[in-house]
C-alpha cells in the first residue's frame, strides 16, 4: 500500500532555539511531505534564516514572511496559518499536517500515522501524544488524552479539513478544539495514539503569562458554550495540584467573569448543544465511576 500524499504547515515566531531540530526531525521522516509551509510571523531573531538554510537543500520545504502591525496574539497565528494554506491550494495531498515549530519525533512518526488514516476512513483528526521534560527526561503530559489531538502536530484528513472550514480564528484561541468538536459533529473520529510521541522542548513560560494563559482558557471556554457544571468539575478537581491549582483558579475565574458579564458566544448555537452534549455525557460516566474519565475532563 503506497503511501497517501500529505503537506505541513507552521507558523514561527523567534524560534531560532528549537526550529531547526524540528526541520530536521521532518526531514528524517521515512515518507517526506510533498510541501512545507512556514511562515515566519515577524520573527526579529536568526529563524528566518535558519529556515532559508534548510530551503536551499530541501525543495519540498518554502518560507513565508507575515509582517503586519497587528500586535502577535492568537488571530495573527491563525492568519500565518491561514497565509500558509493558501500557499497549497495547487498541491496535490490527501492529509494536512499543523506542527509547531518547537518538538520533534522519530522518524516514522509520519509514515505510522498516514497507515492509522488508511485502516480507518472515519478518521478524521489524529496524531502522537504530548512529551515534556520533568526531571531531566521526557515524560508523557498530564493533560494527555486519547480523544484529543494536540495542536503542536495534529494531522487531518482534508476531507474533513474542509468539511469543518479549517482553523477558524477565535478571538481567544482554541481553533484546534473547536476544529475536534466539529469533525465529531460531522461524523468524524478524533483519536491521538499513546504509542506515537511528540517531544515539545519549549519550556513553560513564567507564572505571569501562566496566568494570563490560564485566564484567557477560561474566557475561550465560556466562548464555545462550555457547560458551567462541567467548566466547575475540570478546575475545582484540580485546586489540590499545587501550583496547576493556581493556573485552575485563573481558568475558573476568566469563565466565571464571561458568564456574570454576559459577555458573546462565538459559535454557533448547534455547536454549543453538541458540545454540552458531549460533556453531559463525560459527567455522567465521571459520576459513574467509569476508569479513566479523570483525565476527560480536561480536554473539553
Amino acid at each position: 500500500m503506497s503511501a497517501p500524499r500529505y503537506v505541513i504547515f507552521t507558523a514561527a515566531y523567534n524560534e531560532e532555539r528549537f526550529i531547526g531540530r524540528t526541520i530536521r526531525s521532518v526531514i528524517a521522516q521515512t515518507v517526506l511531505p510533498t510541501k512545507w509551509v512556514i511562515v515566519s510571523d515577524g520573527s526579529t531573531d536568526g529563524t528566518d534564516d535558519i529556515v532559508r538554510d534548510y530551503c536551499a537543500t530541501h525543495n519540498f520545504i518554502k518560507l513565508l514572511r507575515q509582517d503586519t502591525a497587528e500586535r502577535r496574539g492568537i488571530l495573527r497565528k491563525a492568519k500565518a496559518l491561514a497565509l500558509a494554506y493558501e500557499e497549497l491550494e495547487t498541491v496535490q495531498y490527501e492529509f494536512l499536517g499543523n506542527l509547531d515549530a518547537d518538538v520533534s519525533f522519530d522518524t516514522r512518526y509520519c509514515e505510522t500515522l498516514l497507515e492509522r488514516f488508511q485502516c480507518d476512513p472515519a478518521l478524521g483528526i489524529s496524531g502522537g501524544l504530548i512529551q515534556e521534560e520533568q526531571a531531566g527526561e521526557f515524560r508523557d503530559r498530564k493533560s494527555n488524552n486519547v480523544r484529543s489531538v494536540a495542536h503542536a502536530a495534529q494531522m487531518v484528513r482534508r476531507e474533513c479539513y474542509e468539511g469543518i472550514g479549517g482553523y477558524i480564528p477565535l478571538k481567544y484561541g482554541g481553533e484546534d478544539w473547536f476544529a475536534e468538536v466539529s469533525a465529531r459533529m460531522q461524523g468524524w473520529t478524533v483519536k491521538a495514539f499513546a504509542d506515537l510521541k511528540i517531544m515539545h522542548h519549549r519550556r513553560t513560560g513564567t507564572a505571569d503569562s501562566a496566568m494570563r494563559h490560564a485566564f484567557r482558557q477560561g474566557l475561550m471556554d465560556y466562548s464555545v458554550g462550555s457547560l458551567p457544571a462541567f467548566e466547575l468539575l475540570k478546575c475545582a478537581r484540580r485546586i489540590p495540584e499545587w501550583p496547576v491549582a493556581i493556573g485552575a483558579a485563573a481558568r475558573l475565574t476568566g469563565f466565571w467573569w464571561s458568564y456574570f458579564s454576559k459577555q458573546p458566544r462565538l459559535v454557533s448555537p448547534e455547536f454549543i448543544s453538541f458540545l454540552r452534549n458531549e460533556q453531559r455525557e463525560r459527567l455522567r460516566l465521571f459520576f459513574n465511576g467509569i476508569p479513566g474519565l479523570t483525565r476527560d475532563l480536561d480536554n473539553c
